[in-house]
């Protein structure tokens, strides 16, 4: 980033999704106003009637490309902006909504809505970096604030950002957890998982359900094998369906998941 006085212009602008991650911006409070004296926020339509087109130094984007409008907007944010940051599993995994990438979309919103024609809708909901060059990306469902922070600190001093890649494995050893998997014979996604969250759902006896997605080097083929010795096939691959269905390691036993609940040929309405 500059070294200059001036501060970087900042925005944060949203694509298809819930805001959750938007509002983790706004939760982070103490830090909040330290944040704004070492950045210009020009947009955010969550904080502020402001509003800008950029050019952005730092652009922070939520939720994933789901419409034809969405598409061509992430393409001109993209050439107004220096740094963009995708935010949450939306806009890097194509969020749970990405579960319909594996079905007839049109028939999906003749079954939800009573006028479908006036939804404008693509075939797939799908990660901003499928479309556009991305320069970093926070994962969770929402993001953590801690991360968040880290990122924008890294930014602000021109150093990378320390962001781990780790399992949720080894951070509910640094906890002290009890092993939800092997101690407790639940089906836990905890060593395919990149950490970031602090292990919330493993140290209150939840087995994890990956709202980070899968860490670098995730051996899907593996852990789906040893839970299949348990559980049904169909039951595992349901483990998978979820925020972050559409990611690569994840794709092939969601997607089974999917077609096995919700066949091709639905009702028209």
């Amino acid at each position: 980033m500059p070294t200059t006085e001036a501060k970087p212009r900042v925005g944060v602008v949203k694509l298809a999704s819930c805001d959750g991650c938007q509002l983790t911006l706004l939760d982070l409070e103490d830090q909040l106003l330290p944040l704004t004296e070492r950045f210009e926020l020009i947009e955010f339509p969550e904080a502020t009637s402001l509003r800008s087109e950029g050019p952005y130094d730092v652009l922070l984007v939520e939720g994933s490309v789901s419409t034809p409008d969405q598409l061509e907007e992430i393409v001109q944010l993209r050439a107004r902006t220096r740094l963009l940051v995708t935010i949450g599993a939306c806009a890097t995994a194509g969020g749970v909504q990405a579960l319909r990438n594996w079905a007839d979309e049109p028939a999906w919103r003749a079954a939800v809505y009573p006028t479908p024609d006036y939804v404008q809708s693509l075939a797939t909901s799908t990660p901003v970096a499928e479309h556009v060059q991305v320069d970093a990306e926070l994962r969770g469902c929402p993001i953590d604030p801690r991360q968040l922070l880290e990122l924008l600190t890294a930014l602000r001093i021109g150093r990378r950002p320390q962001l781990d890649g780790e399992s949720v494995c080894l951070e509910c050893k640094r906890r002290g957890n009890v092993c939800v998997l092997v101690a407790g014979g639940q089906p836990c996604l905890g060593p395919l998982t990149q950490t970031g969250c602090g292990a919330i759902c493993p140290a209150y006896g939840r087995a994890c359900y990956a709202c980070f997605g899968p860490r670098e080097q995730a051996n899907v083929p593996s852990l789906h094998g040893w839970l299949g010795k348990e559980l049904p096939q169909v039951q595992v691959d349901r483990l998978f369906a979820g925020f972050n269905a559409w990611s690569p390691p994840f794709r092939d036993p969601a997607g089974r998941a999917v077609q096995a609940a919700h066949p091709k040929d639905l009702p028209d309405g």
